[in-house]
């Protein structure tokens, strides 16, 4: 518990400047992190077999590109180079014809890489377009993620008692979920509506419930990853906390659910 609030502090320390400056810091902070939650999804050695050297390399140029394409702008494009990603697919899928022997690099392999590093360069190249639009952007989205955890949490130690994902969250229950979505879309819209202001509070109201929801999702789908390579962390990098994809698992879904609602709104 002492090294959790220790980190947490830290974390605040460094990151809050980071937030408010924006920028080609907070930019380059955003690739750091995005090599980081690669290097996280590389370590899980029972999702991929052994990857050339070579290739991780060219995986990690690959994805500090798209992390970091256009990080100045402040228009959205919902898109992201074809080029490099036709050119990532035959830099993937080509080298699994020249190797033959069972626990090499294949096509499931290069299927992997190419999900992380597509999954990984659309969020954080759109953490870093949020605030660029601005920091209230971002804040509301991590408000969201925030007070959703902590009322799941409180909800279900206090009444929760049906557990409807016990092979992924089994600690996780259906009060949680419910609790957390309703306190994290109360206070998340109040949060909106007095800072981000302009739009219906209905839509507000249901926009953040939306992305609630989708952090909850975004919560067990990270767990399911954990499950599947029987690992309780990504990593220790973080002491007390894990690794960075502990960290931001709910935070990535709700960040692409907000950046897919902008495009209708």
């Amino acid at each position: 518990m002492k090294k959790r609030v220790i980190s947490s502090i830290v974390m605040a320390l460094v990151f809050i400047p980071l937030f408010i400056a924006g920028g080609r810091s907070y930019a380059i902070t955003m690739g750091i992190l995005s090599l980081l939650s690669f290097k996280e999804l590389l370590d899980l050695k029972t999702s991929h077999s052994k990857i050339p050297n070579g290739i991780i390399l060219l995986s990690m140029i690959s994805l500090l590109f798209l992390v970091l394409y256009e990080y100045q702008a402040r228009t959205f494009s919902y898109g992201i180079s074809h080029r490099v990603l036709i050119i990532m697919s035959f830099l993937f899928f080509i080298p699994t014809l020249f190797n033959y022997k069972k626990g090499e690099y294949d096509t499931k392999d290069a299927f992997y890489l190419l999900g992380c590093v597509i999954l990984l360069a659309v969020a954080f190249n759109s953490l870093i377009w949020l605030r660029n639009t601005g920091v209230y952007h971002l804040l509301y989205v991590f408000s969201i993620t925030v007070f959703t955890d902590i009322f799941a949490l409180l909800t279900g130690m206090l009444i929760g008692t049906h557990h409807p994902f016990p092979n992924i969250s089994p600690k996780k229950t259906l009060e949680g979920y419910i609790g957390g979505s309703i306190a994290g879309t109360i206070i998340s819209s109040i949060f909106h509506y007095y800072l981000l202001p302009g739009m219906p509070i209905l839509e507000i109201i249901l926009m953040s419930l939306f992305i609630s929801l989708i952090s909850q999702v975004g919560d067990l789908f990270f767990s399911k990853i954990k499950r599947e390579n029987n690992i309780k962390d990504f990593s220790n990098l973080i002491p007390g906390h894990g690794g960075i994809l502990d960290r931001l698992d709910s935070s990535i879904f709700a960040v692409l659910a907000y950046v897919l609602l902008l495009r209708f709104i």
